[in-house]
């Protein structure tokens, strides 16, 4: 009995498992805060492309050349 608890006390292969979930985990919470911080400005800049877009597709309309 004192062999398998010394050996359990020896065996680290569960505190290796821990720390690679900790890291993805860290790894998780800093994509989430980079992509959070992006999102506004993303969100801008693809207003400003459908806003373009409709207003390009509007005068092709109007004008009659389109495809």
């Amino acid at each position: 009995m004192l062999r398998t608890f010394k050996n359990l006390m020896q065996d680290e292969s569960g505190a290796t498992a821990i720390e690679y979930g900790l890291i993805a985990a860290l790894v998780s919470v800093a994509a989430i805060t980079a992509l959070q911080a992006m999102g506004s400005s993303l969100d801008t800049i693809f207003g400003i492309v459908s806003t373009e877009l409709n207003d390009a597709a509007s005068g092709v309309q109007q004008t009659g050349t389109g495809g």
